[in-house]
């Protein structure tokens, strides 16, 4: 194949461009896959908490800035017609006391010791009942080092009260720097310093059939003062902020579109030199009757095996980041779409830096063949 020739031609040249695109490959992937590792972090509390409806207070614009109200409104609430459950919730920061003194912020989330909704999930020791015990609380294991904790039933200081540590999870990352810890209801509202009648949030489940937009209105209807939210419209909303309202998301999505734009440049500047390299051999061509679209498919082909080539190295050295990741606080999420869709990226961008060379050849006159 004249394609594979060409590049094969020059090896150095070739290994350069294959560096560039697996540069710009891997940092693309490893960008991306902290896109989506920050946006499954952000609202996770959310998703996992097996609500159909969350109730908060007006004007909240993230799960971290809920606004106390009444837990009267809990009984109000299962007053509507419709509504199966609900239940008090609590998501606030607080402050963590570790054994050398130092202190760290914590994210403490509350939930009610008997309720299905916003349990801690992914339990890798101690179970969620064992939140009914007095000061119990829950961390996962990846904060142990942050907050100080060595094993299981090792008293900790939360807002200058006493708790113990009955349970470890895995893999419940935040996206601040504040690792979560659940506990009861009734220890949160002392971790955060509400009141005892207080709650941020209202966990609604939905009888079977129930449609939820009626029934997030009859509840906005009958609840002061509050929204009510789908658990998919309010885990958009959480995202939307953190990923794009405080430009978190943004400088991240920079920096792949930089990883694709490097690509680009490099294989351009490449395969512009192979092309001018060899630009006798393609007028030597054209004058023995080789039609523009045939050197063209020869440009574009080396522009393809180049990309498919350095998006196969790439994404062996990405993959094996993203698995790295999974031991650390901020994870590297490479799902296969993530894959495929870069993989059209690779290619599209390979192709559209033959451009340059197209125009090049489209120039050129067979003549020059014959002079000297």
């Amino acid at each position: 194949m004249l394609a594979l020739r060409n590049l094969l031609h020059d090896r150095v040249r070739f290994i350069v461009t294959l560096v560039g695109i697996v540069f710009s490959v891997v940092l693309s992937a490893v960008q991306l896959g902290l896109f989506l590792g920050f946006t499954r972090a952000t609202a996770d509390v959310i998703e996992q908490s097996e609500a159909d409806l969350w109730v908060v207070s007006r004007g909240v614009t993230h799960l971290e800035s809920g606004v106390p109200f009444s837990e009267s409104l809990r009984h109000l609430a299962l007053g509507v017609e419709g509504v199966a459950d609900a239940q008090a919730h609590i998501v606030s920061f607080g402050t963590w006391t570790r054994p050398d003194g130092a202190r760290e912020g914590v994210m403490v989330v509350g939930v009610e010791r008997d309720g299905a909704m916003g349990q801690p999930w992914n339990l890798v020791a101690g179970t969620a009942r064992d939140l009914g015990r007095p000061d119990a609380v829950i961390i996962d294991e990846l904060y142990k080092d942050k907050l100080g904790v060595t094993h299981l039933g090792q008293p900790v200081e939360l807002r200058d009260r006493r708790a113990r540590v009955v349970g470890f999870t895995r893999g419940i990352r935040t996206f601040t720097t504040a690792p979560a810890v659940f506990t009861s209801l009734a220890n949160a509202r002392t971790f955060t310093g509400l009141r005892t009648d207080q709650a941020l949030y209202l966990l609604i489940t939905a009888k079977p059939g129930a449609d939820l937009a009626r029934l997030s209105e009859a509840l906005t209807h009958r609840l002061p003062d509050v929204e009510v939210r789908t658990t998919a419209d309010w885990s958009a909303t959480q995202r939307n902020y953190w990923m794009f309202g405080t430009g978190a998301g943004i400088s991240v999505l920079i920096a792949a579109a930089l990883g694709l734009l490097v690509g680009v440049v490099v294989v351009a500047q490449t395969i512009y030199a192979a092309t001018v390299d060899h630009i006798r051999e393609y007028g030597t061509l054209k004058a023995m009757g080789a039609t523009n679209g045939y050197i063209y498919r020869v440009i574009i082909r080396q522009s393809a095996i180049s990309g498919v080539i350095g998006y196969g190295f790439a994404m062996v050295i990405a993959a094996f980041v993203s698995r790295a990741s999974q031991a650390g606080t901020t994870a590297i999420l490479l799902p296969w779409t993530l894959a495929a869709s870069l993989f059209v990226l690779t290619i599209a961008m390979c192709i559209s830096a033959s451009v340059v060379s197209i125009n090049k050849v489209t120039r050129l006159d067979p003549a020059m063949v014959f002079k000297g």
